[in-house]
């Protein structure tokens, strides 16, 4: 074939073609190439503003995993009895002719200067004799303003000291690392130092010393239990 005879059919279908185009646009139904879109990145997905659906409440509810169950607390160690709590009648009522009924319990009164009492005050006549409440050693005979006459009194093991105030005045012969039995007769109920004079009375008192050993410093423990518990 010459190449004359190419060149006109190549002429030929290029004008049918533009006829086409030209008559396909006139009707709109040329069909267009469709570029598409760009995927969006599984992370942008994630990221986009756009809320998520909420599932409704019973679709939660059925669906959200079960709680953990909570783990089981140790229980609180028990408080440590002192060995008074534990054995009513362990100590001798200090003052001669008391009865347990008789007592009140004081330990948690409030006294002058936003103090706690923190000690059994046991009414008697102005010179009922006080008693050792157990046996143990005098560890210091003491004048002070708040308790008059004083004795502190250290048990055998020395975890506890005994404390007797308002004292009239101390037995005769009485002194310090004195040895003392349980019932003895140590001193005299009276209203020495802060105390009213016309209500004589005994203070007394049992602290839990630390390790030190000072007469003067120790955890007090109510008195009031040790002579009124039950047997």
């Amino acid at each position: 074939m010459s190449k004359a005879v190419l060149l006109f059919l190549v002429v030929v279908l290029a004008g049918a073609n533009l006829a086409l185009l030209l008559y396909g646009r006139d009707r709109g139904d040329v069909t267009r190439v469709v570029t598409p879109a760009p995927a969006v990145p599984v992370a942008s997905i994630a990221t986009s503003s756009r809320p998520a659906p909420v599932a409704p409440p019973e679709v939660r509810a059925s669906t959200a995993p079960a709680p953990a169950p909570a783990a089981a607390q140790p229980a609180p160690p028990a408080a440590a009895a002192t060995p008074f709590a534990a054995d009513a009648g362990a100590l001798t009522i200090p003052v001669q002719g008391v009865l347990p009924a008789q007592l009140r319990d004081t330990f948690s009164e409030a006294r002058s200067q936003g103090r706690v009492h923190e000690a059994l005050d046991i009414m008697a006549p102005r010179g009922t004799p006080v008693l050792a409440v157990a046996d143990g050693t005098v560890e210091k005979l003491f004048t002070s303003v708040p308790g008059g006459l004083t004795i502190y009194e250290f048990e055998p093991t020395g975890r506890y000291a005994y404390y007797y105030a308002h004292l009239d005045r101390y037995a005769d012969g009485l002194q310090e690392k004195q040895a003392i039995r349980r019932g003895d007769v140590i001193g005299y109920v009276g209203s020495t130092g802060n105390a009213d004079p016309s209500a004589p009375h005994l203070h007394f008192a049992i602290f839990e010393l630390g390790p030190e050993r000072q007469w003067w410093k120790g955890t007090a423990i109510n008195p009031y239990p040790v002579f009124t518990q039950p047997n």
